[in-house]
């Protein structure tokens, strides 16, 4: 019996060395993988197979490099049949969500995301700062710890007991001694580039909107459930609206798995490298989830058609 599903796809952070060995083998990806090249100056294909790890971590590398990887399952997941009641993506993974539900091409949908990295590579720079993982407290009580300190801020509600806070280096610094007196089981510092989802990306924020500004957005063919604002719509002008507020707002994604199962979704289909968003649905009550990446393409079809 067929299970109604969402297609969900990772953002930064499930990069890694070998992320494009197990992709599907699409023309139109080696042609999109050759444009992003000419686009970040990168050599992005060596990146992805050969590393080193820095130059993976680099913000201009691994988003492009993401979205190649998730828009690349999504799409051969969809040509398999699959036929979700929505879409969804963690931070960068919306621009994947949103490319798959026709709201842009994946070729405009790629220089959106180059702009963004970009932008994001040079307020990371310009402000530096870091993220944590606080294990063992929820959103509320997070939020609740942060909210006196300078400097740091909710920057992700992944999961029922998984919170990610961003900031300032002293921010955190100050952050992690009041988030462990809360009662966070453990803190785990993310290697990332810089602060994202914070007020310290707004400049860059404020310049990626004029980019929005003249792109078209079409009517999503999938309702999209943003970060922003967890809930589905298929308005471009709403889909716009909430993607130039997610660089500096918090990802709400245990919202948006509540959404996604309110739709009737039963299972959530991880289409990209890894399965981080399989681990947080699986926190969910009454969600089951698969990787495809992990499980694979014959298992993921069979487990939903």
């Amino acid at each position: 019996m067929a299970r109604t599903h969402a297609l969900v796809f990772p953002g930064q952070g499930s990069q890694r060395v070998g992320m494009l060995d197990r992709l599907p083998g699409l023309d139109s990806l080696d042609r999109l993988l050759d444009a992003a090249e000419g686009l970040s100056g990168l050599e992005l294909a060596t990146i992805a197979s050969q590393g080193p790890d820095d130059a993976l971590r680099d913000t201009r590398a691994a988003q492009p490099l993401l979205y190649l990887a998730d828009w690349a399952w999504g799409a051969t997941l969809l040509a398999a049949g699959l036929e979700p009641v929505a879409l969804a993506g963690h931070s960068l993974g919306e621009y994947a969500a949103l490319a798959l539900a026709g709201v842009f091409s994946p070729e405009a949908g790629l220089e959106l995301v180059i702009e963004r990295s970009r932008l994001m590579a040079q307020a990371a720079t310009e402000a530096p700062g870091a993220m944590a993982a606080v294990l063992g407290l929820d959103g509320s009580l997070v939020a609740e710890s942060v909210a006196h300190l300078s400097g740091v801020w909710v920057a992700n509600d992944n999961a029922p007991g998984q919170v990610i806070v961003s900031g300032t280096h002293a921010g955190l610094e100050s952050a992690i001694a009041a988030l462990h007196e809360a009662g966070a089981r453990r803190i785990v510092t993310l290697d990332v580039a810089g602060a994202f989802h914070s007020p310290l990306m707004a400049e860059a924020a404020e310049r990626f909107a004029r980019t929005l500004e003249a792109a078209h957005f079409a009517p999503a063919a999938i309702p999209v459930v943003p970060n922003s604002d967890p809930t589905a719509t298929t308005d471009p002008d709403v889909l716009k609206t909430r993607l130039a507020a997610q660089m500096v707002e918090p990802v709400r994604w245990t919202e948006t798995m509540a959404t996604l199962a309110d739709l009737g979704a039963e299972v959530l289909v991880e289409a990209g490298p890894g399965s981080v968003l399989k681990g947080l649905a699986r926190r969910v009550e009454g969600l089951d989830a698969y990787a495809v990446e992990d499980s694979g393409l014959e298992l993921v079809v069979e487990v939903v058609l």
